[in-house]
């Protein structure tokens, strides 16, 4: 057999162990992201803490604190899924977790800002847990529920940053901002401990070579699917982000109350996360049985359509059903971009090239809060709405013409 049907064939086939591995990767990556989110409500407690006194200061640097993370996340992931190409994905996620039971429990000794930010890079660097996570799952279900599975695990993902902040802020009045962040790192301790000893994955020495001689891209025959899914991969990010600077600000046109603008302002944010939680893994079932670029040309075109009213609702009710429901036609579509890259390159280079499509993410994540407060603060709050729908919409389109014509073919193959 070539290298080629060897992929093919693992990759029908999967892992004996792949039921096994998505229950703990579900587990630790849900610890794991609840542990990295819940910082949120406390973040500008604790800077003040370390003796930043200043408003604005204090403003500046929680928001450089936050983002360090994302960014360093972004330099590091191709280099992370390269090295679980060679040297496995269980050892990648052992490394994650560890990593980041040592940085987030050295957060709460922080002594002051500059060690905040300095151990927040390094949870970027080190991390990375749950994107190993979507790899391991990825590399090892078999092909016709790959979308099933990735969509359960990102059910889960998106479960720990819905929770996350809510721990978060119950947690500092009870036990201090110091020993909710010594609690975060036992709590990935346990996820540690479950992955060293439970995850299995079989050794592939041919794996190894070939990856070790691959060098990751050069070795994906057909570049078009990949590069059409790192272009989604960010635009989903940077729609899913565009509109959160705005929302306070827009709910608070629409609400009388000025009291109610804060509670009402989370409940349209997590809307659209309940609504990604609740269809992740349907639309994932779906797309292992109809295929995965009608769902995802799917979900972009009617999640754009959705915006539209989004920009013209008159009451908080009205926006909060429609995140909803923007969030439920989303839910899937990390799941099918990352099956169908993984079905799209060797087993040698997958976990290089998924690395790529998660920097790619982190671009998107970080491009969409930046360029909707722009645009809210110069055009209007309305027109970051219709921008990001323009954009979907053309980013369903994008999808269906570059879509193979004999994807369907093969995935039933």
């Amino acid at each position: 057999m070539t290298d080629t049907q060897l992929d093919a064939a693992s990759a029908k086939l999967g892992s004996i162990y792949w039921k096994r591995n998505l229950a703990i990767s579900l587990i630790g990556s849900f610890t794991t992201i609840v542990a990295m989110t819940l910082l949120l409500p406390f973040l500008p407690l604790y800077v003040e803490e370390l003796g930043v006194s200043d408003h604005a200061a204090i403003v500046q640097w929680s928001g450089i604190a936050y983002g360090a993370t994302f960014f360093a996340a972004a330099l590091v992931a191709p280099l992370w899924g390269r090295l679980g190409d060679i040297y496995g994905r269980k050892l990648m996620l052992v490394r994650a977790s560890l990593g980041m039971t040592l940085a987030i429990s050295l957060m709460g000794m922080a002594g002051n800002v500059w060690q905040l930010v300095a151990l927040r890079l390094f949870v970027g660097l080190a991390g990375g847990y749950a994107s190993g996570s979507m790899v391991l799952v990825a590399t090892q279900t078999p092909k016709d529920r790959s979308a099933w599975a990735l969509g359960v695990l990102s059910s889960g993902i998106m479960a720990g940053n819905l929770v996350g902040p809510l721990i978060g802020g119950a947690l500092p009045p009870i036990i201090g901002i110091r020993g909710t962040f010594l609690a975060a790192g036992a709590m990935i301790f346990l996820a540690f401990l479950a992955t060293a000893l439970l995850i299995k994955e079989e050794k592939s020495p041919a794996r190894k070579q070939a990856a070790k001689a691959s060098g990751g891209w050069k070795s994906v025959a057909d570049k078009r699917p990949v590069i059409a899914m790192l272009a989604t991969g960010m635009l989903l990010m940077f729609a899913n982000m565009s509109i959160e600077p705005i929302i306070t600000v827009y709910v608070a046109q629409l609400v009388p109350v000025e009291a109610q603008v804060t509670i009402i302002s989370g409940v349209v944010m997590s809307a659209a996360a309940l609504g990604s939680i609740l269809s992740a893994s349907w639309l994932g079932r779906l797309a292992d049985r109809i295929g995965h670029w009608p769902v995802i040309a799917g979900a972009l075109a009617v999640a754009g359509l959705l915006l539209i009213p989004q920009a013209l609702v008159t009451s908080s009710w009205q926006l909060i059903i429609l995140r909803f429901l923007m969030g439920a036609a989303l839910g899937g579509l990390l799941a099918c971009i990352t099956a169908v890259i993984r079905h799209s390159v060797p087993d040698s280079a997958a976990g290089s090239i998924l690395g790529l499509s998660i920097s790619s993410q982190y671009v998107g994540q970080v491009a969409g809060p930046i360029l909707g407060g722009f645009v809210g603060g110069h055009i209007g709050m309305r027109s970051v709405f219709l921008g990001t729908s323009v954009l979907l919409l053309a980013g369903a389109a994008y999808a269906w013409m570059v879509r193979p014509r004999d994807a369907e073919r093969s995935r039933a193959a």
